[in-house]
Protein backbone atom coordinates (compact mmCIF):
# COMPACT_ATOMS: atom_id res chain seq x y z
CA UNK A 1 0.00 0.00 0.00
CA UNK A 2 2.84 1.90 0.55
CA UNK A 3 4.64 1.72 -2.64
CA UNK A 4 1.38 2.60 -4.56
CA UNK A 5 1.27 6.22 -2.35
CA UNK A 6 4.71 7.18 -3.12
CA UNK A 7 4.02 6.05 -7.10
CA UNK A 8 1.45 8.28 -6.52
CA UNK A 9 3.01 10.83 -5.25
CA UNK A 10 6.09 10.45 -7.69
CA UNK A 11 3.55 10.63 -10.71
CA UNK A 12 1.94 13.72 -9.76
CA UNK A 13 5.24 15.92 -8.89
CA UNK A 14 6.02 14.89 -12.48
CA UNK A 15 2.36 16.02 -13.80
CA UNK A 16 3.08 19.36 -11.95
CA UNK A 17 6.63 19.48 -13.44
CA UNK A 18 5.42 19.35 -16.41
CA UNK A 19 2.13 21.86 -16.18
CA UNK A 20 4.72 24.70 -15.78
CA UNK A 21 6.17 23.60 -19.22
CA UNK A 22 3.34 24.16 -20.61
CA UNK A 23 2.73 27.51 -23.27
CA UNK A 24 -0.59 28.45 -23.37
CA UNK A 25 -2.18 30.33 -25.95
CA UNK A 26 -3.31 34.16 -25.94
CA UNK A 27 -6.81 35.03 -25.73
CA UNK A 28 -7.22 36.60 -29.34
CA UNK A 29 -5.62 33.02 -30.70
CA UNK A 30 -8.34 31.02 -29.03
CA UNK A 31 -11.34 33.02 -29.75
CA UNK A 32 -10.34 33.05 -33.68
CA UNK A 33 -9.89 29.44 -33.27
CA UNK A 34 -13.02 28.74 -31.86
CA UNK A 35 -14.94 31.38 -34.40
CA UNK A 36 -13.36 29.01 -36.97
CA UNK A 37 -14.91 26.44 -35.91
CA UNK A 38 -18.01 27.03 -35.26
CA UNK A 39 -18.35 28.73 -38.70
CA UNK A 40 -16.66 25.48 -40.24
CA UNK A 41 -19.74 23.63 -38.50
CA UNK A 42 -22.26 25.98 -39.79
CA UNK A 43 -21.12 25.97 -43.14
CA UNK A 44 -21.34 22.10 -42.71
CA UNK A 45 -24.35 21.71 -41.21
CA UNK A 46 -26.06 23.70 -44.11
CA UNK A 47 -24.46 22.36 -46.31
CA UNK A 48 -25.96 18.77 -45.57
CA UNK A 49 -29.27 20.44 -44.81
CA UNK A 50 -29.30 21.11 -48.42
CA UNK A 51 -27.95 17.96 -50.07
CA UNK A 52 -31.00 16.61 -47.87
CA UNK A 53 -33.50 18.74 -49.46
CA UNK A 54 -32.25 18.08 -52.76
CA UNK A 55 -32.49 14.18 -52.21
CA UNK A 56 -35.53 14.46 -51.45
CA UNK A 57 -36.72 16.51 -54.08
CA UNK A 58 -35.01 13.99 -56.72
CA UNK A 59 -36.40 11.08 -54.71
CA UNK A 60 -39.78 12.19 -54.90
CA UNK A 61 -39.49 11.38 -58.60
CA UNK A 62 -39.60 7.87 -58.47
CA UNK A 63 -42.98 6.37 -57.99
CA UNK A 64 -44.35 4.32 -54.82
CA UNK A 65 -46.80 1.82 -53.91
Amino acid sequence: MNKAVTAIKTYLKGVRAEWGKITWPEKNQVFAETLFVVVIVFVFTISVYFMDVMFKWALSFIPHN
